[in-house]
């Protein structure tokens, strides 16, 4: 069937006070009993890996392309969120499922190795995850462009594959981010359902060392899980993060090497014909990217 990814028009993102954009989550998983789950990294993501992030994945010229900056050259109109720098992090890529081969190769991420990426995963009709995340990410930017930010993608699908997800938080890092955002939708089993935010754990090993962007990347995550409830109207996922939409994990190599405060958003279970509807949905997607926008302002300007 056709999907529809053409924005409608960008509304303002609205204010919103701390208080009420918490209301529907607690502040950290830690205080709501929403840490890491034995066995959940795999009921999560039945994706190799489960990382959206990034490595130096080589490309056919042997050359790197820049990292995909704002949608034009125009300059950005002043506003709340003047001289701040965004990134986001589009899930996937469409190119990595002719690339297994490039996408499986081990990268470091600090405190192992793993998938340089992954394929990410479908609805059961086939709109594909990595066709979600960027055309949430457009809308999202659009956004936060409309709010005065420099908005840089990671990728927008302009290589053939990847990024790796070790190049993906670098990326972040470099471009010296207030505040970075990956893009994902699961792929969990029929049933299960709602949003969930995964914030980084204390992670401390080779070049990994979240101790400086734990406290504010938790604080990142919360404030976007509370405007997400409130603008699309999706409750916190009903089996991570023990209903509050918030989950802390220390094996994702785009949260343990950034340096920015980071989070990845999983908006929905593609694999769950309800959540699926959602998804697919050019109405409901330009919701969720209003949901990230306004969580990412609220951070930015509290």
């Amino acid at each position: 069937m056709p999907y529809d990814d053409s924005p409608p028009p960008t509304r303002r993102a609205r204010p919103l006070s701390v208080a009420a954009a918490l209301a529907a989550v607690c502040l950290t998983a830690a205080g709501c009993g929403g840490g890491q789950e034995p066995g959940e990294a795999g009921a999560a993501s039945p994706r190799p890996g489960g990382d959206a992030a990034t490595s130096t994945a080589p490309v056919p010229n042997g050359r790197q392309p820049e990292p995909t900056a704002s949608a034009s050259a125009k300059p950005l109109p002043k506003g709340p969120l003047t001289g701040r720098t965004v990134v986001i992090d589009p899930g996937h890529n469409p190119g990595n499922r002719d690339h297994t081969r490039e996408i499986n190769r081990q990268v470091d991420i600090g405190t192992g190795r793993k998938e340089c990426d992954t394929t990410g995963t479908a609805t059961n009709d086939g709109y594909a995850e990595a066709r979600f995340t960027l055309d949430v990410s457009h809308r999202l930017r659009a956004l936060l462009e409309a709010e005065g930010a420099r908005v840089r993608l990671t990728h927008d699908a302009d290589r053939p594959f990847g990024p790796c997800i070790d190049e993906r938080a670098r990326i972040g890092n470099e471009a010296k981010a207030d505040a970075v955002v990956s893009v994902h939708a699961d792929g969990s089993a029929v049933g299960n359902r709602g949003f969930h935010v995964i914030l980084p754990a204390g992670v401390k090993g080779g070049g990994a060392d979240t101790s400086k962007i734990v406290k504010s990347s938790a604080d990142l995550g919360a404030r976007i899980a509370g405007h997400f409830v409130r603008t699309t109207g999706s409750a916190p996922s009903n089996y991570i993060g023990g209903n509050t939409g918030l989950n802390t994990r220390d094996d994702l190599g785009g949260l343990n090497l950034s340096t920015a405060p980071k989070v990845f958003v999983e908006c929905g279970n593609m694999r769950d014909p309800k959540d699926a509807a959602l998804l697919t949905s050019a109405s409901w997607r330009q919701k969720a990217a209003q949901g990230l926008a306004d969580g990412i302002t609220s951070y930015l300007k509290g």
